[in-house]
């Protein structure tokens, strides 16, 4: 198992999460966050001074999926984010040692599927 970590442009949200019901993922989680990248959250040509740095709002989506499973989702992720500008975002992806469903008590696959 592999767990997805997406964060995105918020106005990018509702494509993404279309995207992921398409590729028959069961189950995400979405957070508001605030961060920002490479480029201190500034656009090119603006003055920074050494230190500065400027939050934006960001969306973090995630979704423990089979591994066989991972680069289809990940592409499709990538397929969904049309700007393709500075600052569309980032796609991290981290292993999952088990699952538990509390209900059940599944583990592992039969918990995520």
């Amino acid at each position: 198992m592999k767990k997805i970590e997406c964060y995105i442009q918020p106005y990018d949200l509702d494509t993404v999460a279309e995207a992921m019901a398409v590729e028959g993922v069961v189950g995400m989680s979405v957070t508001d966050v605030k961060g920002f990248g490479v480029q201190k959250g500034f656009t090119r040509g603006e003055e920074v001074k050494p230190g500065e740095y400027r939050f934006h709002p960001k969306m973090k989506v995630e979704m423990v999926v089979l591994e066989e499973d991972v680069e289809r989702i990940v592409k499709a992720v990538q397929a969904s984010l049309k700007a393709k500008r500075v600052g569309d975002g980032k796609i991290f992806v981290s292993p999952v040692d088990d699952a538990v469903r509390t209900r059940t008590g599944a583990r592992g696959r039969d918990a995520i599927v």
